[in-house]
């Protein structure tokens, strides 16, 4: 069984930034990419913002294992990406999951401003329940996509096909809809949870 710093990390971030320099924005996002591809154990990375002209954009990077990452994290390129962008980029939040199980947990806040006799968080629902609310956001997103990328993609083979599709669909489904299906269901997915 792997431990958790051998499982594969996604890193969310917000970030904000003035709507007229999207397009510095998407320079420095292409460029910070550009950047990690070259480190081992770097599996990917996109970003989707929530509407047109939006100052949020959200960002995700994903990294073989918790070292892999530290180094990209430590690295020197690293830091002098984010320095460049000092001034005009606001960095508002950042989450790290190494797994499903994290999008069900309930919001927390920073231990250091609850009580000592604040109760545990509940338990994240069980597995099954993960599944069926995964699939019910992932479904007709796929759908949507498949009838909207299909056109463009033709001629390409099935891997290039599907990492493009799955860099497209991972933004949208982290930030846009397994929060609002996850939302929807929790009176579903928490009931019971006890019991599991």
């Amino acid at each position: 069984m792997q431990t958790l710093a051998q499982l594969p990390v996604t890193v969310a971030i917000t970030r904000r930034v003035d709507p007229d320099r999207a397009a510095e924005m998407a320079a420095w996002v292409r460029a910070g990419a550009s950047l990690a591809e070259d480190f081992p154990g770097f599996l990917g990375t996109g970003w989707v913002r929530p509407e047109p002209g939006s100052a949020e954009w959200h960002m995700l990077y994903r990294f073989a294992d918790a070292e892999s990452l530290r180094d990209w994290e430590e690295s020197s390129q690293r830091q002098w990406w984010l320095s460049s962008a000092e001034g005009f980029v606001e960095h508002a939040r950042v989450e790290r999951r190494t797994g499903i199980e994290g999008w069900f947990d309930p919001p927390r806040e920073s231990q250091l401003d609850k009580p000592a006799d604040t109760p545990p968080a509940p338990a994240a629902p069980p597995r099954w329940k993960q599944a069926v609310t995964i699939w019910l956001g992932f479904f007709p997103v796929s759908l949507v996509a498949a009838f909207l990328l299909n056109p463009y993609l033709e001629g390409l083979n099935t891997v290039l096909k599907t990492l493009i599709s799955t860099l497209c669909l991972t933004p949208v489904m982290t930030y846009l809809v397994l929060p609002r299906v996850t939302k929807a269901l929790q009176p579903w997915l928490r009931r019971g949870s006890r019991d599991n």
